[in-house]
């Protein structure tokens, strides 16, 4: 499976981000995806999943009810919709497919990573 994220830009606070991971493989469409960020200087920190059949999703306490994930297993892709944004939101968003039975919320649960996609959130 290789992932791809996109999506990212400079926006302002309270302003609203969609960001898509798309996969390759269809295989992605058996894996609970992942939404990770991190901001320089801090370890990449969880903000959110779906299991494979989308009934599934968990999320930070810092971006539950702002944030939305989905997948379209038909399309293989994840998408992370950012509402409400806030400065601290600001990161490098990577998603990831989970690959080990471990707490979704750790990094080293998640494999196959795509290269990122800044976002920037001005105050």
């Amino acid at each position: 499976v290789q992932l791809q994220a996109s999506g990212g830009g400079l926006v302002q606070a309270g302003d609203s981000l969609r960001l898509s991971c798309a996969a390759s493989g269809r295989t992605f469409n058996s894996y609970t995806v992942g939404w990770f960020r991190q901001a320089p200087g801090k370890e990449r920190e969880f903000v959110s999943s779906v299991g494979w059949n989308t009934q599934r999703t968990y999320y930070s306490d810092s971006v539950k009810g702002r944030f939305t994930i989905s997948r379209d297993n038909a399309k293989t892709t994840a998408y992370l919709q950012m509402n409400s944004l806030k400065p601290e939101d600001s990161a490098v968003y990577y998603c990831a497919v989970q690959l080990k039975g471990l707490n979704n919320e750790r990094p080293d649960a998640y494999g196959y990573w795509g290269q990122g996609t800044q976002v920037t959130v001005s105050s």
